[in-house]
């Protein structure tokens, strides 16, 4: 399938910005094909996440507007290493560890919040698709680099 990704067809990866671990891993994705990334924190993170579940889950999130899918938690950091081209056994051990490695990088960095227990693949909601757009928008606006 072929995909615009400068355009409206790349996934975009939600992650905590505040983590300086987590902005350091989002660069690194951004080297993957089509892959943009936008902090957690952004202005258009909050409506995006309420339209798709209906609350603001703090948790690493990969949406495909071209499957229509949204991966949370375990579920986007098992498909963003498989994307990454790593082993299938890489991406079963981040999926099965991903909440170990959440509280060890959430108490190095200093985050004060845990991560939602959300870690399923959902189907893209039609409201929360109409917002992609402005996701990638806020991603061309994160910085390509840490100071």
């Amino acid at each position: 399938m072929s995909t615009d990704l400068d355009g409206a067809d790349a996934p975009v990866l939600i992650f905590d910005g505040d983590c300086p671990y987590c902005s350091v891993a989002a660069v690194a994705l951004r080297q993957l094909e089509g892959v943009v990334a936008v902090p957690w924190e952004a202005d258009p993170v909050g409506p995006f996440l309420d339209a798709q579940f209906g609350s603001r889950p703090f948790a690493m999130v990969l949406v495909d507007p071209v499957e229509r899918r949204v991966y949370a938690g375990r579920s986007a950091a098992e498909e963003l290493a498989d994307r990454a081209g790593t082993p299938g056994i890489v991406g079963g051990l981040v999926r099965d560890n991903y909440d170990r490695i959440a509280d060890v990088v959430g108490t190095l960095s200093g985050r004060g919040r845990d991560p939602a227990d959300v870690h399923d693949t959902y189907r893209l909601d039609d409201d929360a698709g109409e917002m992609v757009g402005s996701l990638r928008a806020a991603a061309d606006e994160a910085p390509t680099a840490l100071s």
